[in-house]
């Protein structure tokens, strides 16, 4: 008996996990396209208007061939497709299709690790669907996406969820790929090293003044010389060039920041307009921060500043509350780094998992924003409109 339980414990330790990563083809745009099939085959965008100076949330493949992406000024993306159609976000009806989907994944495995509404990790080692076929089990969940909630979604298939993630990526969209455990040497050999989490424009370039263009050229680099190049982030490259990548799918999803900014019609002159814009902020902070999990405690108080030419600075400080005075500091601090007309201003805290339920280490709640609690009644009504 305690041989047959050694017998079975090897053969679970050596498991292969199956990891399946999706991700919706362009989310927003495709519920809208959904409830109204007149927009289909059009260029189309959801976000704010250009003639507030908003940006774009996302946009559907046929906008996108117009060089139109997320984060792009919603002006922008007009001029370069004047008959591209604008749409208002609406993230009631997007949270709704999301629950959706997450109810589907829910019928075939616990370990779902959301990353956003249109996107998760879903961890399917121990699933009886199919014969446990992780391939199978992605067709069967986008079919049920694309009948019961009407949009399209992509999956990738792998060992682990750096190559999962990858893989959703490949056939895009209305595709999957999957990446089986005999192939992941000769996937990850061919890898472009900016494919690579972690590895932005600035990683990108000195790795190519290295020659460094593959994963194969940082597995011959070796470990050792990528830490002496990128520090720490070097042993992870090394793994991540190897496809090796150990991280479970976590079902616990952590905060780190809530935050809230506004992007105004006209520039903020000066400091004084700045600091009454950011204070306007405040009571909307306070609404997202009632709503945020009481497990939760105040580390640092920020502002974030973006000035007419676009460039951001970002100003924190170590602080277990959201003291008004600290927000309006660090508004001057930020401003005085660029001393010119301001396009958005940010306000946030960042936050971090309590060890016990409900008190932060020095022993107080989240109660937050207490010069707010103490406004006579009108003027935060006054505060509320404006920011409604």
């Amino acid at each position: 008996m305690e041989r047959k339980s050694v017998a079975l414990s090897t053969q679970k330790q050596k498991r292969q996990r199956k990891i399946i990563h999706f991700d919706c083809d362009c989310f927003y745009a495709s519920i809208e396209m959904r409830d109204n099939p007149a927009l289909r085959g059009k260029p189309i965008a959801v976000g704010g208007s250009p003639e507030r100076r908003g940006v774009v949330a996302t946009c559907n493949y046929e906008a996108r061939e117009f060089g139109i992406h997320s984060a792009m000024a919603s002006a922008t993306a007009r001029r370069l497709c004047p008959d591209l159609i604008i749409i208002r976000t609406d993230m009631e009806k997007y949270r709704l299709a999301s629950s959706r989907i997450h109810a589907i994944f829910q019928r075939y495995t616990d370990l779902i690790e959301p990353l956003s509404l249109d996107e998760a990790y879903l961890d399917v080692s121990d699933c009886d669907a199919f014969r446990g076929s992780a391939i199978r089990i992605a067709e069967a969940i986008r079919n049920e996406v694309r009948e019961t909630v009407g949009i399209t979604i992509s999956a990738g298939i792998a060992p682990n969820k750096f190559l999962a993630k990858i893989a959703s990526d490949w056939n895009k969209p209305d595709g999957q790929f999957a990446v089986l455990p005999n192939e992941v040497e000769d996937f990850v050999a061919k890898l472009a090293v900016k494919k690579l989490h972690g590895v932005g424009k600035v990683t990108a370039a000195k790795m190519h003044k290295l020659n460094l263009k593959t994963c194969k050229d940082l597995q011959n680099f070796g470990a050792d010389a990528l830490t002496e190049h990128f520090g720490s982030f070097g042993e992870r490259l090394f793994q991540l060039s190897k496809g090796i990548d150990n991280r479970p799918v976590s079902t616990d999803r952590i905060r780190k920041s809530v935050s809230v900014e506004n992007t105004f019609d006209t520039d903020l002159p000066d400091l004084d307009s700045c600091r009454e814009a950011m204070l306007r902020l405040l009571p909307k902070l306070q609404k997202r921060l009632d709503r945020l999990d009481r497990q939760y405690s105040i580390k640092k108080q920020f502002v974030k500043l973006k000035f007419h030419d676009f460039v951001t600075t970002t100003v924190e400080m170590v602080s277990e509350n959201t003291d008004i005075n600290n927000y309006r500091a660090l508004c001057e601090q930020g401003f005085a780094r660029g001393e010119r007309p301001v396009r958005l201003i940010g306000v946030g805290v960042r936050v971090e998992p309590l060890v016990s339920n409900s008190l932060s280490p020095s022993g107080n709640q989240l109660s937050l924003l207490p010069e707010l609690a103490e406004m006579p009644e009108q003027r935060k009504r006054t505060e509320h409109e404006r920011n409604s």
